[in-house]
Formats: C-alpha cells, structure tokens, sequence
C-alpha cells in the first residue's frame, strides 16, 4: 500500500506510509519499550526481537505495520490485520469487510493537546479508505480506559469482553457509519 496523507487536521498533517521493519526498528524499539506502551506489551523486547516481530508482519499476507508521521516525522504506528486469519481467529463470529486494527502513539516529552485523538481518526478514515472495509474491529486490554474513550470518539461501539491468550479484551466494532457519524459530530 502508499502512502497516505489526511487533510491538514488542527495539529499539523498525518500521514501513513508501509513499515520497513529493518529501517525502523530501532525506532519502534524505543517506542514499544517505554513505560507509555505498556498495553503493546513489549516492555522488555530486546532490538532484534522488535526487528523479527515486524519482519514477521512484513512478510504476513494478513497483517500489515504503517508507520504514521506528524508533519513529516515518524510519530505513530498502524497495524492493519485480517481478524479472521489473525488475533480474533474463533473469538468472534468474523463479517466479510472486517478489519483488525491496533495503533501506538509514540512516547513524547512534549504533548500536543488533541493529538491522539486526531491520529486514531487518520487511522480510521485510512482504513475506511479502502472501500471492501465495512467495520473495524479492535480488542484492546480491558483495563485500558484511556483507550476506550478514544475508540468511543470515534464511533467503536464494545461488544463483550473475551479472553485472548495474553489478556482480557474488550472486543469492539466500529462501521463506516458509526465513524462517519461520531467524526461529524
């Protein structure tokens, strides 16, 4: 996939582009290692496991990294996968046009108010792109209500909780309407 860039939003423009997980490793390294990226749960990877996990993904048919800039600057990381090959595979009853999603905002010591939100919506409107995707599933850690209250924003609606191997997951769906509407709002 290209590179996708969103209309200037209020913080600056965001833009997706594939991972090249040899290049950025390092990057994502200090980023999936830092305290704020606890949910992402790769506290203690060392680089080279950071380098093999997205080398896995780059060479996955049903799982795919962006890495997502900040007016030009690495700032963000999509992950798009197919749920029903991938994560959700028996935990929910999968819909033709589902697409999993997860995304890190990278650590930073100077925040941008209104910044997360702004990149989950460029995430969203980047999947919503693709015109077979009708609904977006994602199924963070249950304890992670800060992440909720993203996902609520931009129209994700929660289902039930299930039990994944490494945590308790609040599975939840967003479709094309349900965004449109809550970005609307």
């Amino acid at each position: 996939m290209s590179t996708t860039t969103s209309p200037h939003t209020a913080v600056g423009v965001l833009t997706l582009r594939p991972l090249d997980p040899v290049n950025h490793a390092e990057l994502l390294h200090s980023w999936v290692t830092h305290p704020k990226a606890a949910y992402w749960m790769m506290q203690d990877a060392k680089l080279v496991d950071v380098e093999r996990a997205y080398m896995e993904i780059a060479a996955d048919e049903h799982h795919h990294a962006h890495l997502g800039l900040h007016d030009g600057v690495p700032a963000f990381l999509m992950e798009k996968y197919d749920p029903v090959h991938r994560e959700l595979t028996g935990l929910y009853e999968p819909e033709p046009g589902d697409v999993g999603m997860h995304f890190l905002v990278a650590p930073t010591d100077r925040p941008v108010h209104g910044f997360t939100r702004a990149v989950i919506t460029a995430v969203m409107a980047h999947l919503f792109e693709d015109p077979a995707t009708r609904r977006v599933v994602v199924e963070p850690d249950v304890s992670n209500k800060a992440v909720h209250a993203l996902n609520e924003a931009v129209g994700f609606v929660p289902e039930r909780e299930i039990q994944k191997p490494e945590k308790k997951a609040l599975l939840s769906f967003c479709t094309r309407e349900q965004f449109a509407k809550a970005v609307a709002a």
